[in-house]
């Protein structure tokens, strides 16, 4: 009898309980009684919902979770990798309608979500790690193949949970270094913490902002300061809470965000320049008075 190779071996230990190996071009999925969302990652509700994608030896379910022959990590299977967004982020993006995706859809993207509501750099909740945690546990997938762009969001959990200026800094350092060795050649950006400004009652919040943009500078990726966004563009009176949007604000929220990823030259090119670099200057309008 041939001896099964590492991965598959590795598939059967994993897919007990009845679930079947489905191979699929160098990535193994995993179908069958057994296997739920929280065994290995909570896939996105939006992947998961999504139609059937075809595959060689079978349909898999988008947002199903994969077992990827070539690094032996469970990933999700995503259509349209090539167009869509790896965004990661917290309460803030997590909804269907959260600002993050609302701006990222505007600029071109599928956006295909990880992360979870009360998360960040340092701060978890339950059973969801930190960013970094979550990610090297499997709490929730990234997608398989090649996303378009890798956009983190956060910091307001790690704002009220005292995280300080060193913890944030370094796992936000560990997660780019992850998701770079992941992705390589993959454009990454980051998004900071809304606040109200610094002068206006913005506190740790609008200081965490401030702190990723160093981060975002020091690892020479684009950055999209939002610290002062609740006061400068007057949406404070579309919180619905001390720090989350009413609908008219994450729509507005997300059309400023669409316009800064333009400036920054961040939006979905076309094909036909999509090889081109992603913070290209030499496409782009000036930035708006006060941006």
């Amino acid at each position: 009898m041939r001896k099964a190779s590492p991965a598959l071996a590795q598939t059967r230990s994993a897919a007990s309980g009845g679930i079947a190996v489905i191979a699929l071009s160098g990535v193994l999925a995993l179908a069958g009684c057994g296997l739920s969302g929280h065994a290995l990652g909570n896939p996105p509700p939006a992947a998961a919902a999504a139609g059937p994608e075809g595959a060689p030896g079978g349909q898999v379910r988008a947002g199903f979770p994969v077992l990827n022959a070539a690094n032996g990590r469970f990933e999700a299977v995503v259509p349209d990798i090539s167009k869509t967004v790896l965004l990661i982020g917290d309460s803030q993006s997590e909804p269907a309608d959260g600002w993050p995706r609302q701006g990222l859809s505007a600029a071109g993207y599928k956006v295909y979500f990880g992360g979870k509501g009360g998360t960040g750099f340092v701060s978890a909740n339950g059973r969801t790690g930190n960013y970094i945690d979550a990610l090297l546990r499997g709490d929730w997938l990234i997608p398989s193949g090649t996303p378009a762009l890798i956009v983190i969001q956060g910091g307001g959990n790690d704002a009220s949970s005292g995280a300080s200026d060193s913890q944030i800094t370094g796992n936000a350092g560990r997660l780019i270094a992850e998701l770079q060795a992941r992705y390589p050649g993959t454009p990454m950006a980051m998004i900071g913490t809304l606040a109200r400004g610094e002068n206006n009652g913005g506190g740790r919040r609008t200081e965490v902002d401030a702190l990723l943009g160093s981060v975002a500078a020091a690892h020479g990726l684009p950055f999209v300061s939002v610290g002062d966004w609740l006061t400068r563009y007057g949406l404070a009176k579309d919180l619905t809470d001390a720090v989350h949007m009413n609908p008219s604000g994450r729509q507005a929220l997300g059309a400023l965000l669409e316009r800064r990823l333009r400036d920054l030259g961040l939006e979905r090119k076309p094909a036909i320049v999509q090889g081109e670099s992603s913070w290209s200057r030499s496409r782009q309008a000036p930035a708006p008075t006060g941006e």
